[in-house]
């Protein structure tokens, strides 16, 4: 039967608000969703993420069909026998050769690679495409080509503060935030001491319903092979949920997030972090309902400026900018490997079995492999830092990335992963590269004083490997970073170590390296 629109909605894009869905005519049109065994296996991904993904796709589904659309949705069986053909691609051509739409509309997808094979498709169906902008977002991807023309460098503090006022949040008036300051990164530096972060309260924990226990036995029976565990799954999968999680943060994380947002501690899942990424990136929430959540409660006493504005910062700031980021310089920006890594240099094995004597990696693995989640200081400061100063080639980081995460979309993982963790884009995104030693780690946390690895030692059998490869890294990039101002200090202190205790480093940095990724 041929429809007059086919509206394409994309397994991150799970709200009833979709620009794409504005103007639909139960009588005339039809919403097309494909779960397919291509978007699970491009990356190998993590089973909690392909639940997080597939349980709100089928969720959303029922609840376009309790308003009694039209929808086409394809799902996947448990079947572990892959069905031939079954690409996003091929369902869609499927689809359109079936319905003959007389137009396809979509809201913007969230990944290059999903818009590219959208518009083919429908080039070689003879169809037209319409890609509406997507409202959940303050800044669209030509309001940000605006803002960077012609500046030098883009960075992200001069974004925000554009973002703040032209959507006046945590403003006084014109050019005037409240508190008399932009940015309170100051006082989001905390350390727990030694008594450590104390009796935090845990996000809810959703028992999975029917649909959720489908896809659960679905993802088990026909990924059984991919890494973590999807029985463990407890994420909101409908917006009623999203929104319950939305409160309880506001309500019980947000005033001490601020303070403690950069702070670690062994044994602990989330602390003071807001988990809401996942929600946010399907578009179960939208990042201007989060916001007005967040500065309410700062309006009404519940929480402290410092907090409330460390987190807008984060969704107001450094969110919209990475998709502002990856919309301007895609597709070549996924190419980019400013610290010529090798090609073949992937991630270390402990990356996706959590096996290393390192305390810090260990329990940022166990986290992430028990949740599909991390929060940003493990992702950049442990993980990605273990990564960058290894050697990893800032792609393979990248699809590790997208593998493990629940929260990962191309449009946010990309420029976080390769650019800013990994300097991949050579200082686009970032001024310098995000590197240090152990003794980062060991001051805002407590990682270290249980580990077998000292973090003051570069050289001998119980020097942290951090800080070994920190000084590797440094002595590997020295004629790259000497114009870069900002790691002056860094080279210094390079230039201070003998000939003999590099010739150690550098002896003892290889040897951490055939550990790692020997079989």
């Amino acid at each position: 039967m041929a429809v007059r629109h086919l509206v394409v909605v994309l397994g991150d894009q799970l709200s009833e608000n979709l620009t794409s869905l504005r103007g639909f005519d139960a009588t005339r049109d039809r919403v097309w969703m494909a779960e397919n065994d291509q978007e699970a296996t491009h990356v190998w991904c993590h089973k909690f993420r392909l639940v997080g993904f597939f349980s709100p796709m089928r969720h959303f589904r029922q609840r376009l069909g309790e308003r009694n659309w039209a929808i086409d949705y394809h799902s996947l069986s448990p079947d572990r026998r892959r069905a031939k053909g079954c690409s996003f691609a091929s369902l869609l051509s499927t689809a359109l050769a079936d319905r003959r739409p007389q137009r396809v509309i979509v809201t913007m997808p969230g990944d290059f690679r999903v818009r590219e094979s959208l518009r083919q498709v429908c080039e070689d169906a003879g169809i037209g495409l319409e890609i509406r902008n997507d409202d959940d977002f303050y800044c669209t991807p030509e309001r940000f080509a605006r803002w960077a023309e012609g500046r030098k460098s883009w960075v992200m503090e001069n974004f925000y503060r554009q973002m703040r006022s032209e959507h006046d949040i945590l403003m006084e008036g014109p050019d005037r935030p409240v508190g008399g300051q932009w940015n309170f990164d100051h006082e989001n530096r905390g350390r727990f001491g030694k008594q450590g972060p104390g009796d935090v309260p845990h996000p809810p924990r959703f028992k999975p319903d029917a649909i959720t226990r489908e896809v659960i036995e679905m993802v088990e029976r026909r990924f059984p092979d991919h890494p973590g565990d999807a029985t463990a799954f407890d994420l909101p999968v409908t917006r009623e949920q999203a929104m319950e999680y939305l409160c309880d943060f506001v309500d019980n994380r947000l005033p001490s997030f601020g303070e403690y947002q950069d702070a670690m501690w062994a044994g602990s899942d989330f602390l003071y972090h807001s988990r809401l990424s996942h929600a946010m990136n399907l578009h179960l929430l939208s990042a201007q309902e989060v916001v007005t959540a967040v500065t309410s409660a700062w309006a009404s006493g519940r929480a402290p400026l410092a907090a409330t504005e460390g987190f807008i910062r984060q969704v107001l700031g450094w969110r919209e900018y990475v998709r502002g980021v990856y919309w301007l310089r895609m597709p070549g920006y996924a190419e980019l490997n400013a610290l010529d890594c090798a090609a073949d240099q992937d991630v270390p094995r402990s990356f996706w079995d959590g096996q290393t004597e390192m305390v810090c990696v260990g329990d940022a693995m166990r986290l992430l492999l028990k949740t599909a989640y991390a929060h940003h200081i493990q992702r950049l400061m442990v993980l990605g830092l273990f990564a960058q100063l290894m050697g990893v080639h800032p792609a393979a980081f990248n699809r590790w990335h997208m593998a493990m995460y629940a929260d990962a979309v191309d449009w946010v993982s990309l420029p976080n992963a390769l650019g800013m963790s990994q300097y991949g884009d050579g200082g686009m995104m970032a001024t310098k590269p995000y590197c240090a030693s152990g003794n980062y780690i060991n001051g805002m946390s407590n990682y270290c004083r249980g580990c077998r690895y000292n973090p003051k030692r570069a050289t001998g059998e119980d020097a942290c490997p951090f800080t070994t490869l920190y000084w590797d890294f440094l002595d590997r990039h020295r004629d790259r970073f000497r114009s870069n101002h900002r790691m002056s200090l860094q080279l210094k202190n390079l230039e201070r170590k003998s000939a003999d205790e590099m010739v150690a480093i550098r002896q003892r940095a290889a040897s951490i390296r055939d550990q790692t990724w020997s079989p």
